[in-house]
């Protein structure tokens, strides 16, 4: 572990020392802690710290502020690490009850950014059922690092979009005459 991360999680383990045991304070902590093997329960305490603004009581006046005095990371990865949690308790909350639980082996858990691909590709409207499915597998099941999952979704939207030419023309000449019209504003 290099200096910056040992001395990161020094001041985690001083304020910890100065917390209640059992507080959702101290749990959060202890999560950031444990991050590598448990992104998962990090991402769910952050989730209930950002949704209930509990971090105001905390003495921060926004979650960004909190993240990165309070536990040393940027908005964008609390935000990241809370919605894939959240995804996963709301799309595949089996995964949660049984796997995670049974065997919370580090090396076998999808990373968050993996689950966040997935829950981004879950609002594509250009993949269908199949393609979600196949994709849940290679991460759940075939363990495909996250390069290797983004590689293959672009992959297959690019594949979708030739399939229907029709639609890319339509969306081709609709951002044209934005450019057209914002060039127009810009004459004004």
């Amino acid at each position: 572990m290099d200096a910056g991360k040992t001395k990161s999680l020094q001041n985690i383990e001083n304020k910890m020392a100065s917390l209640e045991e059992g507080s959702l304070r101290y749990h959060v902590l202890e999560s950031v802690k444990n991050f590598k093997s448990s992104w998962i329960e990090l991402g769910r305490s952050l989730y209930s710290v950002y949704k209930d603004k509990i971090y105001k009581e905390w003495g921060f006046a926004t979650f960004d502020a909190y993240t990165a005095k309070e536990i040393g990371i940027r908005k964008p990865t609390a935000m990241k690490l809370s919605r894939s949690y959240f995804f996963l308790e709301k799309e595949e909350p089996a995964y949660l009850r049984d796997a995670y639980t049974e065997s919370a082996d580090a090396a076998k858990l999808p990373g968050y950014e993996a689950i966040d691909l997935l829950r981004k590709a879950r609002g594509k409207k250009t993949l269908d059922d199949e393609d979600y499915r196949k994709l849940k597998k290679d991460i759940f099941e075939n363990g495909k690092d996250t390069r290797e999952i983004k590689r293959d979704l672009t992959a297959l939207i690019r594949e979708r979009q030739e399939l229907e030419p029709e639609e890319a023309y339509r969306k081709k000449r609709v951002s044209m005459l934005r450019r057209f019209l914002g060039s127009l504003k810009s004459l004004k």
